[in-house]
Order: C-alpha cells, then structure tokens, then sequence
C-alpha cells in the first residue's frame, strides 16, 4: 500500500467515531495532516504490514498482542478515545518502548460533576419526589413539603476519588461552603490539602458525611468495595451519589440500604447497562436514577478531538503530549472500568 509523505494514523475509535470526537473543521484539519486509516478495532492486527510499520497512532486502544507491537515500528501512541483503560495490550512493552498511552477521559469532568450536584440538590430537597406527588395529585405546600429536606450548603461532604471527576466537583462546590473530605489512597495527603479538601478515611467519609460522592474509576483493589457494612455506617438519611462505575458498589447491598431508607441515593451506572426491564434498580424507592448519560454530551465528545489533534500536534515536535491523560506504568494494568457499549 503506497504511503505518502504524512504520518499515519490508524483510527479504530470504537465505540466513538471520528465524526462524534471531530467537528467539521478539526476532521479536515485531521485530514490535511495525516494519512488515515479507518478501520476497526478487531482488524487492526491484520492491516498490512506497511500500515502497521508506518503508523505513527493509533486513536482507540484496539487489543495490540506483543506480535502486533512488534511490528508497529513507528508507533508514538495509543489515544484512548473510550476513556477508561483496557487491559488489552501488554503495557510493559509499550512503555519499554516509550509509546505513550493516552486518554481522553478528562473531558467528562466537568460534565459528570454538574448533573453529580444536580442529584445532590434534587435528594436534598425532593425535587423529582415533589414533582411526581403534584403530577399525581397529592403534593405537599409550604413546610409540609419539606420534612424531609436540608440543606447542601454547609453541610458535610465526602468524595471518594480524587481524579479529574473529584476535582471537578470540588471546584463546583467551592461556593456550597462545604466541609470536604476526601478517601483516595493513590494520592499523597499534601495533594488533598492544596486542593482545600481534607485526607480522610473511608470510614471517615462515610460516618462523617451528609453527603458521599463516589468518583474512583474501578480498579483490581476497589471491586465491590463498598458494601453493607459500608451503608450502614452512613449517617442516617445521607445521600450516596454514584458516578462512576457500579463495580466499585455491592449494588445489592446499596438497593437494601435505600430500601430501608437509612440512606437516599443516585446513580448514573448500574451493574448492567442497559438494566433490564424486572431489575428492582428500576421500582426501588429513594433511588433517582440516571441511564448513564452524565458525560456523554456533545460538547465533551468534541472536546476529545481538540485534545488529540493538541498532543499530536506535540508529539510530531517530538514532545511529550499535554491535554491527555498518560497512563502510568504502575497503574496501567490495574484499571478496571467496563468499557461502554453506547455513546
């Protein structure tokens, strides 16, 4: 396959698609710099050998056998569109080699902490519970719709994980004047405190919050870390919110704590996505639901073509990239976020 004077990108973005991450102008601009290879993520190991030699990225994390990485000569990066790191690649060798594996993740920060809060404020004052009752008839006016309501601001807040979902709703509770404390072990305590949060405990967050926060992506350690003893430790009526991924929760054990009303919770993500039509999630009481739409607007999608067209710009000088995200060789590996099948 005769290759031309640009560099070569193979792009198997799945689930996203160029014309999802690109706005018009950035898919020219893609196209003006670079050869580009569509294709899938099942085909990529069997793309000719000149493509393979020639390609300086890949965008997507397609499964890269150490057969096939040895034939990407020329291979700079990796960029994870997706977000969540795949264990599909052997890392050691990549990084012996000096690839850099990047993600995009970044872009659902700000996104997913907004409607995070959202879920906060409407638990707190029983804003979707208050419109379904007037939709049925049997609202409450005044103070008589209100026992059960408080207050976000002021109040006692916990975060468990503290990457760019965590930091990202510090920043939007700044003005909430709340008391934060934050659980995330890979993180030394002066980062925390330079953030204006403070270290704590799991067990801390959880007995010594109103309001708990989950923001840790899924890893080999964390499975179904919180659970019924976990809940019943939560303060009576404090609300759980739950963004990130459900593998970190014993969903069952969640359900049964809501059930009994010792605490209220959200959640964005559920132990299988789409959650069939009988799964007690869907009737559950005290649990507002969300189908896993947090991050996933277009303008995030479109922010994900920005940042890769940065940091290849970066990498064609021989620099490191910036806007993404690198993946880290201690923890590469340890990452377990299910992949999403739906934009």
């Amino acid at each position: 396959m005769p290759m031309n004077t640009k560099p070569l990108v193979i792009c198997a973005p799945e689930p996203r698609s160029l014309d999802l991450i690109f706005t018009d102008e950035k898919r020219r601009l893609l196209q003006e710099r670079y050869t580009l290879v569509e294709t899938t993520e099942d085909k990529v190991a069997s793309l000719d050998e000149e493509v393979l030699a020639q390609a300086r990225y890949i965008l997507g994390q397609p499964p890269i056998s150490s057969e096939t990485l040895a034939r990407l000569n020329s291979l700079r990066a990796v960029i994870n569109v997706e977000s969540n790191l795949l264990d599909n690649m052997p890392y050691e060798e990549v990084f012996a080699r000096g690839i850099h594996v990047i993600t995009t993740g970044a872009v659902f920060a700000v996104p997913v902490a907004e409607i995070g809060l959202g879920f906060a404020i409407d638990l707190a004052r029983c804003i979707t519970e208050s419109d379904l009752a007037f939709r049925n008839g049997n609202e409450k006016w005044g103070g008589e719709g209100n026992g059960s309501a408080r207050l976000l601001t002021g109040s006692d807040v916990g975060i468990v994980g503290f990457g760019d979902l965590g930091r990202a709703l510090n920043r939007l509770l700044t003005g909430f004047r709340c008391k934060i404390k934050v659980f995330d072990p890979w993180l030394p305590p002066s980062i925390l405190r330079d953030h204006g949060v403070e270290p704590a405990s799991l067990q801390d967050v959880l007995t010594q919050s109103d309001f708990v926060f989950v923001m840790a992506a899924v890893t080999t350690e964390n499975r179904g870390f919180l659970g019924s003893e976990e809940f019943a430790a939560m303060r009576k009526g404090a609300a759980f919110i739950l963004m990130s991924r459900a593998d970190v929760v014993d969903f069952d054990a969640l359900l049964e704590a809501v059930g009994s009303g010792h605490i209220v919770a959200a959640s964005d993500v559920f132990p299988l996505e789409p959650l069939p039509l009988d799964h007690p999630a869907r009737s559950a009481p005290g649990l507002l639901r969300s189908a896993h739409r947090a991050g996933a607007m277009d303008v995030a999608f479109k922010q994900m073509g920005d940042m890769v067209l940065e940091d290849m710009a970066l990498m064609d000088r021989d620099l490191p990239p910036m806007r993404c995200k690198r993946a880290e060789r201690e923890t590469a590996r340890r990452m377990r976020s299910k992949p999403v099948d739906v934009n």
